[in-house]
Formats: structure tokens, sequence, C-alpha cells
């Protein structure tokens, strides 16, 4: 029945509640507020059942890692169970005994049950001072919320792996790093490998460069580079174009030798 109560000692008291939201309490409102969390619940079961699974096979992973992976995993499947099939299978208990397997139903559908807590532990209660802000005057009971097992096996995990486990962090950054090393030669290929193949297939155009570049080197900054001007005479480009042709054929001959010639035929 809920709210039923067995005091062990002043400190701890098993004290029965049923939960509708997350650990200590902490609940989403509305009407499918607890269809999605039931529903998340399932999903992070199975992404804890995979990075488990991958930490077990990987051989640098300590035992505490394990352990730790398993109370929270251990802890989720225990709130599954009750979040899914508990409002099938039990009755209300609300002013009552719960039913196991009742005639008409349970209290509530599929991922509409609800989690079963029965820890508390009331380590101090007390009034507080008036001196201290906002709180002060009001009755205080530490620690307040009611958990089950399921949740201790989650906090515990939790805080385990964040404070003695740090590698677990470091398992991700080495899967990352792998990852990254693990490139094609083509990927992998450096701006000076890419230098020396152009070298290789045209060593002409790479000196040519470079002889550009040292002559941009030495001339001073500021000036600009003397244009060609052409310097030769209308003459000379004339004469350069020029073609001298045999001429020898149109020269007239001597007529005083064509006449000599004739007397020395007839005096023969």
């Amino acid at each position: 029945m809920i709210g039923e109560e067995i005091h062990v000692f002043d400190w701890f008291k098993i004290h029965f509640v049923e939960n509708e939201g997350m650990a200590f309490g902490m609940k989403l409102g509305g009407d499918y507020g607890k269809f999605i969390l039931s529903s998340f619940r399932i999903i992070a079961v199975v992404f804890l059942i995979f990075i488990l699974r991958s930490l077990i096979r990987k051989p640098d992973t300590t035992l505490g890692l394990t352990l730790s992976m398993s109370f929270i995993l251990a802890g989720a499947i225990g709130n599954i169970i009750d979040s899914v099939i508990y409002g099938i299978i039990f009755s209300d208990s609300h002013g009552q005994v719960a039913t196991f397997l009742p005639a008409g139903g349970g209290y509530a559908g599929l991922l509409y049950g609800k989690v079963v807590d029965m820890l508390h532990f009331p380590i101090y209660q007390g009034w507080l001072p008036v001196w201290i802000p906002i709180w002060g005057g009001d009755y205080l009971i530490f620690f307040r919320p009611v958990f089950n097992i399921a949740d201790s096996a989650i906090t515990v995990g939790v805080f385990s792996i964040l404070l003695f486990q740090r590698n677990f962090f470091a398992h991700f950054e080495d899967s990352n790093k792998t990852k990254e090393a693990e490139v094609t030669p083509l990927e992998a290929k450096t701006d000076h490998d890419s230098e020396v193949e152009q070298i290789v297939e045209n060593p002409a155009t790479i000196e040519s460069e470079d002889l550009n570049e040292d002559l941009d080197e030495n001339i001073p900054e500021g000036t600009q580079p003397m244009p060609y001007v052409d310097t030769s005479t209308p003459f000379e480009t004339a004469t350069d174009n020029l073609v001298v042709e045999d001429l020898s054929d149109e020269i007239p001959q001597n007529p005083a030798a064509d006449i000599a010639t004739s007397d020395e035929v007839v005096k023969e």
C-alpha cells in the first residue's frame, strides 16, 4: 500500500511510493510524458548494451570500467521493467495492497507503469536557522527523495566513471584518432609531394618560373620594367626587306667593242 513505511533506523526507512517519472521523483508532464520517458529508457538500454559490448572486446578495458557500465545498464533495465509491465500485472496500490494479475487488468497500459521506490534516508531532519538566506526557518529533511536499488546502481556507476575511470573518455578519443590515421595514400599526399611530381613532369617550366622569380627579386622596388623600343631607321627597315635581282642580262654591251670584233672578222 502506498505510504506504508518500515523504520529500520532513524536515518533509514523503507517507504513504499510509486514514481511516475525518473529517478528521485522527477517526471515529465503531459499525457505523453510517461510514454516518452519509457521509450527513451528502452533506447538508452540498447545504446548501453552496444557500448558495454565494445568495451569488453577492447583488451585495455579495465575491470572497474566494465563494472561501472554494468551497474548503469542493470539499473536502467530494472526501471524499464517497472515502467513497461508493472502497470499491466499489478492493480492500483492506493488505499489497498496491490494484487498480482488482477482479473480486471492492471492499473495502466503498456509503457505507462510506475516505478516502485522504497529507500529513504532522512539523515538530517530539523529546522534551519533563520539567518540562512532563502531557506532560513524552513524544516529540512536531507536526504528527502525516495529511490530504489536501480537508481542507486545508476548513480554509483556514473560517479565511478567520472571519478575513477577517466580512460572511458580516452577510449572515444583513441577511436577518433584511429579513424583519422586510417587514410589512403592519395588522401595523405602532402604539398611537397605535389611539387616533386610537378618537377618530374615538366622541369623546364619549373626552371623558367625560378628564373623569373630571380629577375623579379633583383628589380628594385618602385621601378617598372623598361618597355621594348624599336631603334632601327626607316631606311634600314626597308633595305632589310629588299630583294636583289640579277640584272646582268639587261645591261647594254659596249658598242666600240662590238665594232672591233667585226673588223677582226673581215681581215681574216
